[in-house]
């Protein structure tokens, strides 16, 4: 295995959980880095789980993401079928199952249900199923004999009892486990269907996988996995397990906080990248501490052996500074086009959007905040009379409505009502009277948003309500006042 080759496996079960999202990044990361491969391969053995339309999702999350496949169901690099099913259907996995079992290193098992209830026993208040290896002693002409009667099987590994297995993974070492602890699992089950461990050894192997990325949750599994790669006489790849992500009370990620899927992350208002960028960081460190990358920035950087064992933390306040990042640097014309569906919902009159768009651009994190910046343009909310008094600008009550009332047939008189032109008729008004551009500014900026804070100063809010809605804010502001 000289050329790398990594793959991405899911499992068409729903939208991609932050997690596969993860494992997908950093099997595309491992393989570009060192100009290898990545392949997509769709594991739809387990039928029960399968949900309508998920593989669409697999498909238009990657490409939303950039993690673009070298081969998949959709590009045929010489190892297909790519989907799992289909390589059932061709026969791959009973044909490699009755391998082993010729070996010596699997066999039939016939045992009935009611059976395998018998086995169940509680540990440490946990139930569990250990095969007691009962079908192993059946003679060959017995086995032939089931075969022949229709009688349900499974076909089992065959796997020691005695000794230990030892792995070697690059992020957690070497790990060693009894060969007590090593049930022998199912390879082939009841309805001809291979189990998801099965399958993913003999397809890893046939599509030449250099480099396995998973999460840790499958450590326990990979002496099995071992064991099954030495029963054949293949090479064993490179295990890369990650790292477990957690929420910020250290709990399993859940669709009750919001941030378990990538399609969640996009539905409240994250840019696509911004999530790749956050979850690259989800259990790896760059080496110089950066914090945001391009994906093709990640390729050049990332180094697979500076991933933590340490559980991660999905910190939603850091995503959304970094989404905020992200925005800021955004080309505008892509961020308007972005924006303008949120800007909509919220402004219904003939406004200049784009200005409007202009002004939230570098205040918000993501875009569902951009109704609470603007909704004053719509509509000049009910504010409290006290919002005048500012002790900063050394304003009040008293001062603004003076300022209100010497500015307003300035402002009626005012042809030109673009920002530079109400700029500079209010700074010729502030150096008249010699008080300070925020005393002036901050009474009629509230008249006219209603709002202690605004993504823009009062005449650039004045140039998009226009002159007639401007001036109508400020009248009600000097009776609001009076």
């Amino acid at each position: 295995m000289n050329r790398v080759r990594t793959r991405y496996a899911p499992s068409p079960t729903g939208r991609m959980h932050v997690g596969n999202l993860r494992t997908a990044l950093y099997a595309y990361l491992i393989a570009k880095h060192e100009g290898g491969d990545f392949l997509l391969r769709i594991e739809d053995t387990d039928q029960e789980r399968y949900v309508e339309g998920a593989v669409e999702i697999i498909y238009q999350t990657l490409k939303d993401t950039g993690l673009i496949h070298d081969e998949g169901p959709d590009k045929d690099g010489g190892c297909g079928p790519y989907v799992q099913s289909e390589r059932h259907k061709a026969g791959i996995y009973m044909e490699y199952a009755k391998m082993l079992v010729e070996k010596g290193e699997a066999y039939y098992c016939f045992c009935t249900p009611e059976r395998l209830e018998s086995l169940r026993r509680t540990v440490n208040g946990e139930e569990i199923m250990s095969y007691d290896k009962h079908c192993l002693s059946l003679s060959k002409e017995e086995v032939e004999a089931n075969l022949k009667a229709g009688k349900p099987f499974v076909i089992r590994q065959n796997n020691p009892t005695t000794g230990t297995t030892t792995f070697n993974d690059e992020i957690y070492g070497d790990i060693t486990v009894d060969n007590s602890e090593l049930d022998d699992m199912v390879l082939i089950k009841s309805d001809g269907y291979p189990t998801y461990n099965f399958a993913n050894v003999v397809d890893d192997h046939l599509m030449s996988i250099s480099h396995v990325v998973r999460g840790n949750e499958y450590l326990s599994s990979s002496p099995k996995y071992n064991r099954l790669y030495e029963a054949f006489g293949w090479e064993v790849p490179v295990y890369v397990h990650c790292p477990l992500i957690t929420d910020e009370n250290h709990h399993k990620l859940s669709k009750r906080s919001g941030h378990s899927s990538f399609e969640d992350l996009l539905e409240q208002g994250f840019l696509a990248e911004a999530v790749v960028n956050y979850v690259a960081l989800l259990g790896w460190s760059p080496e110089d501490n950066r914090e945001i990358f391009s994906l093709e920035e990640m390729v050049k950087e990332f180094d697979y052996r500076r991933m933590s064992k340490s559980p991660a933390v999905f910190d939603m306040t850091k995503l959304r500074w970094m989404n905020s990042e992200y925005m800021k640097s955004m080309d505008f014309d892509r961020f308007f086009e972005m924006a303008l569906p949120y800007i909509k919902e919220v402004i219904h009159k003939d406004l200049d959007l784009r200005k409007i768009a202009s002004m939230v651009k570098t205040r918000i994190e993501v875009f569902p905040d951009i109704a609470g910046h603007i909704d004053f343009f719509q509509e000049l909310p009910e504010y409290d009379a006290a919002m005048y008094t500012h002790k900063k600008m050394k304003t009040n009550s008293e001062t603004s409505l003076k300022v209100l009332t010497d500015v307003l047939p300035i402002l009626e008189a005012q042809e030109d009502f673009t920002n530079d032109g109400l700029y500079e008729v209010i700074s010729k008004y502030v150096a008249d009277t010699g008080v300070k551009t925020g005393f002036v500014m901050w009474p009629i900026r509230t008249a006219v948003s209603g709002k202690q804070m605004t993504p823009a100063g009062a005449t650039e809010i004045m140039e998009v309500l226009g002159k007639e809605e401007s001036l109508a804010r400020i009248r009600k502001g000097i009776e609001k006042l009076s």
